[in-house]
């Protein structure tokens, strides 16, 4: 695919002079942009809902390529970018990331009005499109399940029967990263098209591997898109394809705990700053000996069709199958030691289909529709665990023995955990802390029996099926004043499943940690059973009756049975909007909405070995919203501003909880959030485009364990400014092309919990964390791009991100939090280089 398209690059460099103009074309265009946040085309200020927009030469001119940068730059929209595998999209406070198959989304993504919305298939590139927008605020009745709070639409350019046009750009900077990317629409005459793009885009690594091999936090993706168009008569259709392959090296999951290590030596190769490089690996032989790193392949087929039956009537359809495949391997304790390993092997496929009839005539505009959903997924969740290292941890002592001499900080060398007299000294200690004297023979001989690789798996399985019923009317009361609303109606039919496994034989460390909680009688003759030589592989037997214990999971009845449960459900959803136009130009509104996520089923691992799944119905999530806003045109239609005041209410807030390594949702009650969000740009001539944004958005929980708490990935403020700038050179000598920008966001939690050590003691983890250190403090990101253009179409630019170079981090707590060992994931460094881009043809 590289081969072809930097073919394509080099054929449009050679054709692009022969479509030469006289002018390049304004570097922002100064009219509203039209969007389909209401399922229909109309002009954004029409709209009584606050929407914001990119388009895809606002998205050019700032060098974004991916969600995680253009979220900077619409207010109350925030998007953490783990991997491609692991996103979080937030829209005023509500976070949608979990990887669960049975978890409903609470933002949905939509790419051309299909739900791509399931967190490991929802993150694409972002490439030959017309737009992005975001819909904020409850979008249920529009949009359906998944929109609680708000709707990201990736409007794609489709195959084109006016113009035969091609664009190619490419760009080289630090880190070795490349990209390249490619467009040709071709016109094939009686209302037909085909369209055909595509995208490389690779970068090292930049937190050093400092155990050898690729460096962490790279990006090698590759992404291919297809359309067709055809007109026949009052008929449009529209075919798109989509894939995209990644597969980028591991994430940097890091202790700032300990240093990293030389995990055979003992030796300190590096420092334990949160943005430095780190000392990770899995374990030996875990998935077959795969590295570190992500293998993702998501695609799908869409089928737009719109029949217009008369001058006031459509019909639209929209028909879609989409899929999902994904691997992720990390080294989730974030030591060079391997205490975790664990993976993640997500699936889903959908099938989709939409039938929308819409009404536009005199004063009402309406439409009435109906849709059927089908969704199947899974989540596999492999873990290894040394229990040898890990009793280190559990004891305070990866250090090793006192004799050795080293700090707290500097895990020793692997070769210490076999030592039976340390390890089973460690277990005296952990007994001890239960109030019971474990004798040293027996002590050392259960230590002989720690596995260096024990193994687990569990699987959480779902399947949807959901039609839906909805209706939106919008009536023009006078040329000033319209009145409008809409209702849904959703049935949801699901099935939830779950099984869990041990895989090489009991655990030896859960045994330990199962039989001290038991009485004596108990107890003592468990414990005298984990000391028999071999115990990890007796079969449980009336002569041997120890249960085969789990360590991170319980496994289900005959050690790996898929237990299924099932929930109906179904709901309302509606909106009544207001809007009043004091001027032409000026535009007031008002709504009110109720928000809803469907009910889920969530299934949970036994709570003893061989016992029942854990089936936990989760009442519907409901969010009522009120909103007030204003959008005008001002200047001639050169300044647009726009801001709204909202207040939302909150019922059984579903949230992530982690017990122990697991991680389980769970109803948290209550919520608030209230804020405010403006926006604007300034177009004073063809050459300057001036734009801000500003949001504040109050988000905590009002019930609960959590009660005061913020919302996850919520930042109080964020502003953001920058600026499109053109200077002429004459008369067909192009122009030099100036784009600054400044993003800014105030502190932010990554946990719902936020890293209060009141809420992280055992049992929710294993090892207690008390350190509050898990949050990102407010912090800045400014960019630049610099180039010369031609009025040929030709683009040479320099450009930087992040050029400061502030460290700062993405994530923080993950899995390794439930050992007392919190990871933290690094943001991005300062990235710059060089870009070219080719056009000809068509639009510029």
């Amino acid at each position: 695919m590289r081969v072809l398209l930097l073919a394509s690059c080099g054929l449009v460099a050679l054709a692009a002079p022969a479509f030469a103009q006289e002018t390049p074309p304004p570097v922002e265009s100064n009219a509203d942009v039209v969007v389909t946040a209401q399922l229909r085309e109309q002009e954004a200020i029409d709209v009584p809902i606050a929407v914001a927009t990119l388009t895809d030469d606002q998205l050019k001119r700032l060098g974004i390529t991916e969600l995680e940068q253009a979220s900077r730059f619409i207010p109350g929209f925030f998007v953490q970018n783990q991997s491609p595998n692991n996103p979080g999209f937030v829209v005023r406070g509500i976070t949608s990331d979990s990887g669960t198959a049975f978890n409903e989304p609470r933002v949905s993504v939509f790419q051309d009005g299909v739900s791509i919305s399931k967190s490991r298939g929802s993150y694409v590139e972002l490439f030959d499109v017309e737009r992005v927008e975001v819909a904020k605020g409850p979008q249920s009745t529009l949009y359906g399940r998944g929109a609680l709070i708000g709707a990201v639409n990736i409007v794609q350019n489709k195959a084109d029967p006016s113009r035969t046009e091609a664009y190619a750009r490419g760009s080289y900077g630090n880190f070795n990263s490349w990209l390249g990317e490619a467009m040709v629409n071709v016109a094939t005459g009686d209302g037909g098209a085909l369209r055909l793009a595509g995208r490389f885009r690779e970068r090292d690594g930049y937190i050093e591997n400092l155990l050898g091999g690729r460096d962490f936090s790279s990006a090698r993706t590759w992404a291919l898109r297809g359309s067709a168009h055809q007109e026949l008569g009052g008929l449009t259709v529209d075919i798109i394809g989509n894939y995209q392959k990644d597969t980028p090296a591991g994430t940097p999951f890091k202790s700032i705990a300990y240093r990293p290590t030389d995990p055979n030596t003992g030796v300190v190769l590096g420092d334990a700053g949160r943005n430095s490089g780190a000392a990770l690996a899995p374990g030996a032989g875990f998935e077959g000996g795969r590295p570190l790193g992500l293998r993702r392949e998501v695609g799908g087929a869409t089928g737009l069709v719109n029949w217009d039956l008369g001058t006031n009537l459509r019909l639209t359809s929209i028909t879609a199958y989409r899929e999902f495949d994904a691997l992720e391997i990390f080294d989730a304790d974030g030591i060079s030691l391997p205490a975790l390993t664990a993976g993640e092997d997500a699936h889903g496929n959908q099938f989709s289909q939409e039938l929308r009839l819409t009404y536009d005539k005199g004063p009402i505009t309406a439409f009435l529709g109906g849709s059927y959903f089908h969704e199947d997924g899974y989540q596999r969740v492999p873990t290894q665990f040394d229990e040898r290292v890990l009793l280190g941890r559990l004891t305070n002592q990866l250090a090793g023995p006192a004799v050795l001499g080293r700090p707290a900080t500097d895990p020793a060398p692997a070769a210490i955990f076999a030592n039976t007299a340390f390890t089973g000294a460690l277990l005296q200690g952990v007994a001890a802390a239960s109030g019971v004297a474990l004798p040293a023979a027996r002590a050392a001989a259960i230590a002989a029996n720690l596995k260096s690789n024990h193994l687990e798996t569990s699987t959480n399985f779902s399947r949807t099926r959901a039609f839906d019923v909805f209706g939106d009317v919008t009536i023009r009361v006078t040329d000033r004043f319209e009145l409008g609303g809409g209702l849904r109606y959703t049935r949801d039919d699901k099935r939830s499943g779950f099984t869990a496994a041990v895989l090489n034989g009991r655990s030896i460390l859960g045994g330990v940690i199962g039989a001290l909680a038991q009485p004596a009688a108990t107890r003592t003759p468990l414990l005298d059973a984990l000391a028999v030589p071999g115990a990890a592989n007796i079969p449980t037997s009336a002569a041997y009756p120890v249960p085969l214990f789990g360590l991170g999971t319980q496994p289900t009845a005959g050690n790996g049975q898929v237990q299924y449960g099932e929930l109906d459900n179904d709901g309302f959803s509606w909106r009544a909007t207001a809007r009043y136009k004091p001027t032409d130009e000026a535009s007031l509104y008002a709504t009110y909405a109720r928000g809803r996520r469907p009910a889920i089923l969530s299934p949970g691992a036994p709570s003893t070995p061989l016992g029942a799944v854990r089936f936990t119905p989760l009442p519907e999530e409901t969010v009522d919203s009120y909103e007030v806003g204003a959008k005008t045109a001002l200047m001639q239609r050169r300044l647009f501003v726009e801001g709204s005041g909202f207040f939302y209410k909150y019922r059984n807030f579903q949230t992530t909880e982690q017990q122990g390594t697991v991680f389980v949702t769970t109803n948290a009650g209550r919520a608030e959030s209230y804020g405010f969000e403006g926006q604007a740009r300034y177009v004073p001539s063809d050459n300057i485009s001036l734009f801000a944004s500003y949001a504040y958005n109050h988000s905590r929980f009002k019930t609960g364990i959590r009660e005061g708490n913020r919302f996850r990935l919520s930042p109080d403020h964020a502003p953001s400014a920058g600026a499109i700038i053109g200077v002429p050179l004459g008369e067909g000598a192009g122009r030099v092309t100036f784009t600054p920008s400044v993003t800014w966001q105030s502190r932010v939690y990554f946990d719902d919990d936020n890293d209060l050590p009141g809420l992280q003691q055992p049992p929710r983890a294993l090892v207690a964390d008390n350190l509050r250190d898990e949050t990102q403090g407010s912090y800045a990101l400014v960019n630049g791009r610099i180039g010369y253009e031609l009025p040929s179409g030709i683009q040479i630019e320099a450009f930087v991100e992040n050029a400061f170079n502030k460290k700062y981090i993405n994530d923080a707590g993950n899995t390794g939090d439930g050992l007392g060992l919190p990871t933290f994931i690094a943001g991005n460094p300062r990235f710059y280089g060089v870009a070219a881009t080719f056009r000809f043809g068509g639009r510029r």
